[in-house]
């Protein structure tokens, strides 16, 4: 009995009790939040540091756009090109006289690590942006970031990737976990800090960038913790966007999911530090954000397991017939896309991440044995 209802506190939290303890915690502190406007005064330089594998089709309009932006603190844009084997770097060369360079990793497939250590060291901004290709920038977000560095104790801030609804049954409950995964990384923000950033867009200061070891998978939670273990805060801007065309559909965030938990798996393997009270402030944001997720597959099968043993007690009669009922649910709406009510989709969605933590768990014990990179 122990084990279920331990199993069972542990997946309430992780999925349901963090999100509203942080938000009763911020209200309970009334808890401003700080003025980052495009108005702001921030005179920092910014360079932005893009990686790029075979992005022929994509550069172009990705420079064209930054470009647009007309934001006088852009210094350079750097694009760090990892042994493409188009002409993407071609391409950008035609932006040189706009101050956009490409980088070119020696041959062989580096890494995006090493393509982003590569463009951080050739960058001369004080501010770096990390921006990737598929995705577009609202017009202010460069003004709305560098504007949170006039607060010396702010060592990164995250935007907020927005992504076109899916118009899959599972999709939209994965809509709904993005859009809980937002708030929760804004609530964080409010108090001390958020754990890690947006890929698509986010800022750090150049002074506290530590290079990130070549196959890291995470370099979006990796740089800003290795920032907020100097004691620098890592905030999040919901108001600073990033457009990404592609929707949510079950298949394609099945991909993502793989290689993020595997990133994650990673993460609590090379930095075990990090989960130390005295080493890292963060240490229990860490855990309840991230960790405690890539076991849930764990607590959840004990659940079933110890239901199953105790099925004598009525209650966990109930119990295992409402588990196998979710499950169903689950199966019913991976397995019927059109399917749009939630008694379906939010099931499909949860289900689907289980599944994603014990395929990202392979995938980063294959990654070990064949030294694969990782790219996206």
């Amino acid at each position: 009995m122990l084990l279920f209802w331990g199993s069972a506190a542990v997946l309430a939290w992780t999925y349901v009790g963090y999100a509203l303890a942080l938000a009763r915690t911020v209200r309970r502190q009334s808890l401003p939040e700080p003025a980052a406007t495009p108005s702001g005064a921030s005179t920092s330089t910014v360079s932005v540091v893009i990686a790029a594998k075979n992005e022929s089709a994509r550069i172009a309009g990705k420079l064209e756009q930054l470009l647009d932006q007309n934001c006088d603190l852009i210094r350079e844009i750097i694009v760090v090109c990892d042994h493409c084997t188009d002409d993407t770097a071609e391409i950008v060369g035609r932006f040189a006289a706009q101050g956009v360079r490409a980088v070119l990793l020696p041959e062989g497939h580096a890494g995006k690590g090493a393509a982003v250590n590569a463009g951080v060291a050739q960058a001369s901004g004080e501010l770096i942006l990390f921006n990737d290709v598929r995705q577009s920038l609202s017009p202010d977000a460069v003004r709305r970031l560098a504007a949170w560095f006039d607060d010396p104790a702010n060592g990164a801030v995250s935007g907020s990737l927005e992504i076109q609804s899916s118009a899959q049954g599972s999709g939209k409950g994965l809509d709904a976990y993005w859009s809980i995964e937002k708030r929760i990384r804004h609530h964080e923000s409010q108090l001390d800090s958020s754990i890690g950033c947006t890929g698509a867009i986010y800022m750090v200061r150049r002074s506290l960038y530590r290079p990130i070891p070549h196959d890291t998978i995470l370099d979006d939670v990796v740089i800003p913790m290795l920032i907020a273990e100097q004691g620098f805060r890592v905030r999040f801007d919901p108001e600073a966007r990033a457009f990404d065309p592609q929707p949510l559909t079950g298949a394609q965030e099945a991909r993502r999911k793989k290689r993020t938990l595997a990133g994650n798996f990673q993460m609590l393997f090379r930095h075990p530090r990090w989960l130390l009270p005295w080493r890292h402030r963060l240490w229990f944001k860490l855990i309840s954000h991230k960790y405690l997720r890539v076991l849930s597959p764990f607590f959840l099968a004990v659940c079933v397991v110890a239901s199953f043993g105790l099925l004598h007690r009525p209650f966990f009669q109930l119990a295992l017939a409402g588990q196998l009922a979710l499950g169903v649910l689950a199966v019913v709406g991976l397995a019927i896309p059109g399917l749009r009510a939630r008694i379906f989709t939010l099931p499909a969605a949860f289900l689907l991440l289980q599944w994603s933590v014990v395929r990202g768990f392979a995938f980063w014990l294959s990654m070990g044995m064949r030294g694969q990179q990782g790219w996206k």
